[in-house]
């Protein structure tokens, strides 16, 4: 595959809009999943440590309570939404892979280009923390709901939903095609376009070369989906580079916060399309700045406490929502792409 070849396709999904979110009159609220709440030992000492970059010791004891978590990241459509109905305006530039020593550039395009938004189905990424708090204040709002991102403690429960393995389906790194969306052999090869740069990949092949439709990939154990690869997730926490103190009820860390390079900093978990098998681990953290935007790691999914009689398992939906026949129509069509690929290649 060539350059022109692969922005082609990219250009191909953008066409292949969604009347389903186009023209949603309600705000597009995803499946939530209950997730309920019990005591894990957060934190790892198998991670890489980087001075100036948060590190996931020492391990420790967290208590969480029963929550309701996104079954899904945020989607283009979803924010797409939020942007047409409220006028929020997204200015600054957003960074994306380039073909220059660092591999990254600071560039124009933002979180609705052909390039970072394929498809309505697709993550949105090149949105910030404060775009998420954004979009998270216009939701509860419109909804009369309180939504809200989740603690790194809640994000880190749910992603890995009851495993003390390395993943949450095991600890070979070869079997994260089933369950992520990471720098395996086609993200190899796509990132390598656009970088001229390339590492070693994860021994796998999923067919998606970036971000992909939200969904693709196997749920864990809690229902979840992608809580791993595609796109990283911002948590409700700022930057602590240990977690000497760390709250112990599950709660968002949110004082005593470290600046990097003099800037407030956020944590954001989950690795990305672009992780390998450190960053892809559902105890790595990264960071980034309030009003960071990039192509390369960031989107967010939606938290919503629990209250009352839902906590016992609440009633379940009548039937699928227009979200969820929407994303059924966009997993169905990535898939015959992923078979088409496949089809051509034998």
């Amino acid at each position: 595959m060539n350059l022109a070849t692969f922005h082609f396709s990219l250009l191909m999904l953008a066409s292949a809009g969604s009347p389903l979110l186009a023209a949603a009159a309600t705000p597009i609220v995803p499946p939530m999943a209950i997730i309920k709440g019990g005591e894990f030992a957060m934190g790892s000492s198998a991670n890489p440590k980087n001075d100036g970059y948060p590190n996931s010791e020492p391990v420790h004891k967290v208590k969480v309570k029963t929550f309701k978590l996104s079954r899904y990241e945020l989607t283009v459509g979803q924010f797409r939404q939020f942007v047409e109905a409220s006028g929020y305006q997204l200015d600054g530039a957003c960074w994306q892979l380039a073909k220059n020593d660092w591999g990254m550039e600071s560039g124009k395009a933002g979180w609705n280009t052909p390039a970072n938004a394929p498809g309505d189905y697709h993550p949105v990424m090149c949105v910030s923390a404060d775009d998420a708090h954004a979009y998270l204040q216009w939701l509860s709002r419109e909804t009369g709901k309180h939504y809200r991102l989740p603690s790194e403690a809640e994000w880190e429960y749910a992603a890995r939903a009851g495993s003390g393995s390395r993943y949450p389906f095991g600890d070979d790194a070869a079997a994260l095609c089933k369950h992520a969306n990471v720098y395996d052999q086609s993200g190899k090869a796509a990132i390598t376009l656009l970088t001229g740069k390339s590492r070693s990949e994860i021994a796998c092949d999923d067919q998606a070369g970036l971000t992909t439709v939200v969904g693709m990939y196997e749920a864990n154990a809690f229902g979840l989906h992608d809580m791993l690869g595609n796109v990283g997730e911002f948590v409700e926490d700022c930057q602590h580079l240990s977690y000497d103190g760390a709250p112990k009820d599950g709660t968002a860390w949110t004082s005593g916060c470290e600046k990097f390079h003099g800037g407030d900093m956020v944590i954001h978990r989950g690795g990305s399309y672009n992780a390998g098998p450190a960053g892809a681990s559902p105890t790595y953290r990264a960071h980034a700045g309030t009003d960071n935007r990039s192509s390369v790691a960031e989107g967010f999914r939606i938290a919503e406490d629990m209250a009352g009689e839902e906590e016992t398992g609440g009633k379940a939906a009548a039937g699928p929502s227009p979200f969820e026949t929407g994303l059924a129509q966009a997993q169905a069509a990535e898939r015959a792409r992923r078979a088409k690929v496949v089809a051509s290649s034998k």
